[in-house]
């Protein structure tokens, strides 16, 4: 097959490579193997619990909105309770944890940009046992939780809390290794995966409740209002196609080059900074820090604190307190998370030192502070359309009353769009790389 080494692959070289090339074709088969072990496991019950009375107990609860949220991030493994019903969410809130306190610490932050492959190692084994203690904490606060529930426990006391916390807590770290195994050895972000498969094995479910739901009532409201529904989500994954492959292109001049008797001029470049910098980090991140406070109300000395409990109740999925929340999160991670990928001022202080600079601006500190107004205007673009993708779909399903896709919304959306774009662009890589190393056995 001839190909072209100065284009993008094409989608047919992209399917040659996946199945000829060995190295790609390992790391596809380790990728789907581990993601389809997760989710066998999600499956797996923990000991003397009733699953049925456990199913009706949380949605005859007050918190069967946020709950059902959180199930769309676990794949189904909080109502199930199965040993994974944690899933990748204590190491996602743990790397929050972390990304806060590097901003904070000048020691953490030392590490995180200074030290290298060694200090980002460092940060990791952090990351992991602050991960560790929060999978414990919410293993506490949901064995408590089950414990109390009348009928769903078959022996309920001390020893049926234990071997909840012991079996959640195993099947975090276990969901947490799973995620770095394909991190290293897979296709790409391996938390990121194993969140898009979670989300992705509740659409079926999702789908044959809606066709249900309109062939139980027929009637033109309910029809249109499921057509405008799908147009909606199909508006929104073109908008975040566009957005997450958007960037501002900044013209860069580089200094003539002397050979002999001869000029030379650098070929043409430009400094690409995207729309958005996050990508789908600014999202799950907000979704995280607004499923803390339930997590909070099932510690064992906060269960009846009335204040949390109130606060909870506000910030359900689809209130106006919950909406603006997560719009303000969304816009605070946008801006965090573009300020932890560029530095302008370490952009600047690069470009410098290569000879290049933007045309009309100085080099050095009039650099940095025109990368910094550029950076700023993108990311809050970027972090406009984040909360709008996130508040939209959630508005529409509200007017139409198709409540099927409920727990899913544009936070799911923008998930799996983003994380589809981001591994093809994974594999797009590897493709490339095969390409060179042909043309070096060559």
């Amino acid at each position: 097959m001839v190909v072209s080494r100065d284009k993008t692959p094409t989608a047919q070289e992209t399917f040659m490579q996946m199945a000829q090339a060995a190295g790609l074709r390992g790391r596809l088969l380790v990728t789907v193997g581990m993601l389809i072990l997760i989710r066998l496991g999600i499956y797996i019950p923990v000991p003397g619990i009733n699953r049925v009375a456990f199913r009706q107990a949380i949605q005859s609860s007050g918190f069967g909105n946020l709950i059902g949220f959180l199930d769309v991030l676990a794949g189904g493994g909080i109502s199930a309770l199965g040993i994974f019903a944690l899933g990748i969410l204590p190491y996602i809130n743990a790397s929050i944890i972390m990304q806060l306190m590097a901003a904070a610490i000048p020691s953490l932050e030392d590490l995180q940009k200074n030290e290298g492959e060694a200090g980002r190692r460092k940060i990791s084994q952090i990351t992991r046992y602050v991960a560790l203690g929060w999978a414990i904490l919410q293993s506490i606060g949901i064995g408590l939780l089950v414990n109390n529930l009348p009928g769903v426990v078959e022996n309920p006391g001390p020893f049926f809390v234990v071997k909840v916390i012991l079996a959640l807590t195993a099947g975090s770290m276990f969901v947490m290794w799973v995620g770095e195994l394909i991190t290293e050895r897979g296709i790409g972000n391996g938390a990121s995966l194993l969140i898009f498969v979670s989300i992705v094995s509740t659409l079926p479910a999702s789908i044959g409740a809606t066709i249900d739901q309109v062939q139980s009532n027929a009637s033109r409201n309910l029809v249109a209002g499921v057509v405008i529904l799908a147009l909606v989500f199909l508006a929104m994954i073109v908008g975040i196609v566009f957005v997450q492959e958007g960037t501002r292109q900044i013209p860069i001049i580089s200094a003539r080059r002397q050979v002999g008797r001869q000029m030379y001029l650098e070929k043409k470049s430009y400094l690409p900074l995207r729309l958005n910098q996050g990508g789908v980090m600014p999202i799950i991140f907000a979704s995280a820090v607004l499923v803390l406070p339930l997590t909070l109300l099932n510690l064992p000395f906060l269960q009846n604190n009335e204040a949390l409990a109130r606060a909870v109740q506000y910030i359900q999925p689809g209130s106006w307190a919950y909406v603006v929340l997560y719009l303000m999160m969304i816009l605070f991670f946008s801006y965090f998370y573009a300020s932890l990928v560029i530095n302008p001022v370490d952009m600047a202080q690069n470009l410098k030192k290569m000879g290049a600079s933007i045309p009309g601006i100085r080099p050095g500190k009039a650099t940095s502070e025109y990368l910094e107004r550029v950076l700023n205007r993108l990311t809050f673009l970027g972090a406009i359309f984040l909360g709008l993708v996130a508040i939209i779909p959630t508005a529409v399903e509200g007017a139409t009353r198709v409540t099927t896709f409920q727990g899913l919304g544009a936070t799911s959306l923008l998930i799996l769009v983003g994380v589809a774009i981001d591994t093809a662009k994974q594999i797009q890589t590897y493709v490339i790389s095969q390409r060179y190393e042909g043309m070096v056995k060559q």
